[in-house]
């Protein structure tokens, strides 16, 4: 009996010094003190801006502290790291200005840097730059052309190709010659580049390609004489100006496109016979065969997908395959990162496409005939990407979800698809940057419990040398409050899975009930939970304050197959938000979950569902945080929007009813709307056309507005504290 009591003793004064202890570490002081912790809360992902060189015995990256930007090359056997270049000391050439580049390029033979400098934007990810060309020997730097939309390296290391003013070039390197290769550029149309919608939505910024043989440039003519402009301005100044942006909207045409080849020996030009029939060329791809071009075309809604084989000598045409979806095909995947999902290796005449024919993402093997050789992986799982091939081993790199849908790992597998391997073991979610021939990669991963490491390895699994620990992450939690991740899942009231994770309030107490925030994007193929480390500073202050944090990965989003995330087509908004609202009453159903003061909340694509979802499925959420919505999809570019909705002809009710617009009078609880008016992703007139439908039904809500600032709305620091802020009051106001 007394040593019962002894041991109750002993478990009371437990609980009495793990609150004591946790009130010991460190709170943080204000919304910027947590915001910025996330540099606190994240160890870092290794050496940035890899490139593998020397048949990937060695990889350069960069080094920066402060003002000085460096460029070593590290030889992984030895483990020897060598400074190749410092900005230290250094100027443009001819002036006194301290030189500094934005990013850089190597030739193949490694001697030579290509510099991109002074960037001046364009769109979102586009804009013109001066180049210059830094040797390794001499230590020289030059310029080479300013101003250009921009600028390769040829692969005999000889020539720079560059657009600028709408035209392309060439500069020979030996000869110090400029040869200017297209002259029909005029108004609005240009060669070599894209209209902001192709730029935004096939993921390209370049539009030319160099051939394998260093001779060819194949490139897009884009001609948006017909494409209606958008306007946007700030309203600053006496008189504000307006800048003018050709968009295409649902049902508006689009740029005439076209596709040329120049022969840069003999500076002939060619125009590909294809008929883009009111579609797309969103990919071009040199093959291993001599002057072969691969060409791919889908058609506007982007379920009909052919690549052709052309010969760009004699101008010939083979269709090599054909494919058609179920909803759309993707050709490329934003959200992992993976710009190609068709892979063209330099020296075998096979290619490798992933498809979801079998409704997963599946890597399926080609020949040159089009004929498939093999399925290469098969499951109920996808695969995110090829990351390396080895022609030598016949064996692909692969990244895939199949230990988890909420964790990546890189696989190993022969072209037949045998002797397959996973390659990364560690628990958690891996981002893996690997040699072409796969024989090494760098791996940076964590999991909820354990931030994040970097691991320089061998293919094998073998680790070569831990590049960066998490000692210091370790550390500071020693001393400071923090609420890690928890992920769950739940099965829907319809009976689908979902994978959620929640983040508790600092000092939880599961016999109190405290509000809860869902923070969500839900766009189709992308997703927000994974088994990683949060390190989202403004969470952290939310659980500070005494909120419950979670998000959810819902249908629409990619990792799960076809069938889950395509289950939106034609139907955007309807089973996002029914699974948030699902989400939402599943944790409502936690007795320290208050069911009564709920908030939602989105940026973008997740402007749009927090909207939808509020105002579809009144009385769940009290109060909706709605960033650059799309509130009707008729007003956004047709590229993504005919994707996932189809035509409007063809779906004219799909699209009434998935507009936000459509539900206004539904509203019930606090709308805070947040735009930029210089938003030239989602414009301004999504806002204001909710806005004048929310004051036609006689609905108030609260509008910020921030008149300069892009998508993203805060122009700096001070603005995004101050949104942020913004939102914290808007929580704390309404729903405690």
């Amino acid at each position: 009996m007394k040593r019962v009591k002894k041991l109750f003793l002993l478990v009371v004064a437990v609980l009495l010094i793990v609150p004591a202890v946790q009130a010991q570490k460190e709170k943080y002081t204000d919304l910027r003190d947590a915001i910025f912790s996330a540099r606190q809360l994240n160890a870092g992902g290794g050496p940035r801006n890899v490139t593998w060189i020397d048949e990937g015995e060695k990889y350069s990256f960069i080094r920066n502290n402060q003002s000085v930007q460096e460029i070593w090359i590290r030889t992984i056997k030895s483990g020897k790291e060598e400074k190749v270049f410092t900005n230290e000391d250094l100027t443009f050439p001819g002036t006194e200005q301290p030189f500094r580049y934005v990013s850089f390029t190597w030739t193949k033979d490694y001697n030579y840097l290509l510099f991109q400098c002074n960037f001046r934007p364009i769109w979102r990810y586009s804009g013109n730059s001066d180049y210059y060309v830094y040797s390794i020997n001499d230590k020289t730097l030059d310029l080479v052309v300013e101003q250009a939309f921009s600028a390769e390296i040829s692969g005999d290391g000889k020539k720079l190709g560059y657009g600028k003013d709408g035209n392309l070039f060439g500069f020979v390197f030996e000869s110090g010659e400029h040869i200017q290769f297209t002259n029909d550029a005029h108004g609005k149309i240009y060669n070599g580049r894209f209209g902001w919608a192709q730029e935004e939505e096939f993921g390209l910024v370049q539009g030319w390609s160099w051939s394998n043989n260093s001779r060819f440039i194949a490139y897009w003519q884009t001609d948006e004489t017909e494409v209606p402009v958008y306007q946007l301005t700030d309203f600053a100044g006496h008189h504000p100006e307006y800048i003018k942006v050709p968009y295409p909207k649902v049902g508006d045409k689009n740029p005439l496109v076209k596709i040329g080849v120049v022969d840069t020996e003999s500076k002939k030009q060619k125009w590909l016979d294809i008929d883009i029939e009111d579609g797309y060329v969103p990919r071009i791809y040199w093959t291993s065969r001599p002057n072969t071009l691969a060409l791919m075309w889908m058609n506007r809604i982007q379920d009909h997908m052919k690549i052709y084989f052309f010969d760009v000598v004699t101008g010939s045409k083979e269709l090599i395959m054909e494919e058609k979806g179920e909803g759309w095909i993707d050709i490329f995947d934003f959200f992992a990162g993976n710009l190609h999902l068709i892979y063209f290796p330099d020296d075998i005449e096979e290619f490798f496409w992933l498809s979801e024919r079998d409704g997963f993402a599946h890597i399926y093997r080609y020949d040159y005939s089009g004929k498939v050789l093999s399925q290469v992986t098969s499951g109920e799982w996808e695969v995110k990407g090829i990351r390396a091939i080895n022609t030598d081993s016949e064996k692909l790199y692969y990244i895939s979800t199949e230990v988890s849908p909420v964790e990546q790992n890189l696989f190993s597998i022969d072209f037949d698809g045998n002797k397959k391997e996973r390659v990364t073991t560690a628990a958690g979610n891996h981002r893996v940057n690997i040699s072409p021939d796969g024989r090494y990669y760098i791996d940076t991963y964590s999991d909820v419990t354990t931030p994040s490491v970097s691991f320089l390895m061998r293919s094998k699994g073998r680790p070569v040398e831990q590049l960066v620990n998490n000692n210091e992450v370790n550390t500071y939690l020693e001393d400071h409050l923090y609420a890690p991740r928890e992920l769950f899942s739940f099965t829907t009231s319809d009976g689908q899975k979902l994978d959620g994770y929640l983040i508790k309030p600092v000092g939880f107490d599961p016999g109190k009930r405290y509000p809860m925030m869902l923070d969500i994007y839900g766009g189709p193929g992308s997703q927000t939970v994974f088994n990683s480390f949060g390190t989202n500073g403004w969470h952290q202050w939310l659980a500070q304050q005494g909120f419950v944090v979670a998000s959810v990965n819902n249908r629409g989003n990619g990792g799960y197959g076809a069938a889950f995330e395509k289950v939106v087509h034609h139907q955007l908004g309807k089973y996002e938000s029914n699974d948030f609202v699902e989400t939402a009453k599943y944790l409502a159903s936690k007795p320290w979950v208050d069911g009564g003061n709920m908030a939602i909340r989105g940026h973008s694509y997740g402007g749009y569902t927090s909207a939808y979802t509020m105002l579809t499925h009144p009385g769940v959420f009290k109060v909706a945080l709605v960033a650059a919505p799309v509130t009707d999809h008729r007003y956004y570019d047709c590229i993504l929007t005919e994707r996932y909705m189809g035509l409007l002809d063809d779906n004219e009710e799909g699209y009434d009813e998935s507009a936000v617009i459509t539900h206004v009078k539904n509203l019930e609880g606090h709308l805070f709307l947040a735009h930029s008016l210089m938003d030239e992703n989602v414009h301004p007139q999504h806002t204001f056309q909710l806005v004048n439908a929310l004051n036609m039904a006689g609905k108030d809500f609260d509008l910020k507005i921030y008149p300069p600032g892009a998508h993203g709305i805060a122009t700096d620091l001070t603005t995004y504290l101050l949104l942020m802020n913004q939102y914290t009051d808007y929580l704390i106001k309404y729903l405690k």
